[in-house]
């Protein structure tokens, strides 16, 4: 559905918010609800800072998310059920905001990490942060749920109006704290967060995340990564950290350049074991491609496989998802 299409780039959004259009929209938020437009509305360069904001406001009354966001989407899920029956509703949210909800929710849970760990340094003060987080509509990061309900009625026009033009938002009596979207957004082909030279999200007030397909990593980390050694990485002692440098460093360059010897060769290519202190080993297959490039040369392929692998050919036949003895190609390509 085109539809579809338009709410993941919602989600994945960056750069400056319309904020007339998404005042605009909380108002209409305000007025479905059968409640009083706020008096107020704050804006915040990012969630973090809409937190602190949210800390800071004085007479804005109870959070009225609950009417605002929870009750509506009840509602409205409860009438498209009730109208289209069990089929029809999975079918309806299969071609909508199933195609959404995973990157979406996953990214969602990273900005809440984020914005804990940089408010709450100490493990007492957590508590007061993660309340105020589950006052915050998600703004752009709705689109999931939002997308099963575009052009199916009015009720939620206003929680879509912001969402297409603010980030997370905080409604109350008489206050409204809006965050701006990110600036910066890089993620890999299986949409998790992923940069390698810089912040994987970045607000402009400075608040970043930062991680390795969808992995965090401390800043200080990537820019060490365009200076690795073998010894270096042999050096580190967090196993997921070693494993991104790895990964960053390529595993057939580090074969190469660590000295490595191969473990065992067969007609298949030869098979690598990297052993690591705290890990499982890295095991690699060396296979080489039997059909030539247009230039002539044969291009070498490195297969990673189980760190129980013993042969070569029980590792090329892993790939094909059979067992050693079963894997006898007719020709090589």
């Amino acid at each position: 559905m085109q539809h579809v299409n338009s709410w993941r780039d919602v989600a994945a959004a960056t750069g400056a918010a319309d904020r007339a259009d998404a005042e605009e929209g909380v108002r209409r938020a305000y007025r479905l609800a059968g409640l009083a437009e706020p008096e107020r509305i704050v804006w915040a360069e990012s969630p973090r800072a809409a937190v602190e904001a949210v800390e800071k406001l004085t007479d804005a009354g109870r959070s009225v998310r609950e009417e605002v966001r929870t009750r509506p989407w009840a509602e409205e899920r409860r009438r498209m059920y009730d109208e289209l029956g069990p089929a029809g509703w999975s079918a309806l949210w299969s071609a909508t905001g199933a195609q959404l909800w995973e990157t979406t929710a996953a990214l969602a849970e990273r900005i809440r990490s984020g914005v804990v760990a940089d408010l709450a340094p100490r493990p007492t003060e957590e508590g007061a942060v993660r309340l105020v987080l589950l006052d915050a509509v998600l703004g752009q990061h709705d689109a999931a749920w939002l997308a099963a309900f575009d052009g199916r009625g009015d009720r939620l026009t206003g929680l879509a109006e912001v969402a297409r033009n603010a980030g997370w938002w905080w409604p109350y009596e008489r206050a409204v704290v809006i965050s701006e979207r990110p600036e910066v957004l890089h993620r890999d082909e299986a949409g998790r967060l992923d940069h390698g030279e810089g912040p994987a999200l970045a607000y402009r007030d400075g608040f970043a995340l930062y991680a390795w397909r969808g992995m965090p990593v401390p800043a200080a980390f990537l820019a060490e990564l365009a200076s690795l050694t073998p010894q270096r990485i042999r050096e580190e002692e967090n196993a997921e950290l070693r494993r991104v440098m790895l990964e960053y460093y390529g595993y057939d360059r580090y074969l190469t350049e660590s000295g490595a010897e191969p473990v065992h060769r067969d007609e298949t290519g030869i098979l690598w074991r990297i052993a690591l202190d705290g890990d499982e080993d890295v095991v690699m297959v060396e296979v080489v491609n039997s059909t030539p490039e247009p230039d002539g040369t044969h291009r070498t392929y490195w297969l990673r496989v189980p760190p129980g692998t013993r042969t070569a050919k029980d590792g090329v036949a892993w790939t094909f998802g059979l067992e050693g003895a079963a894997y006898a190609p007719v020709r090589q390509t």
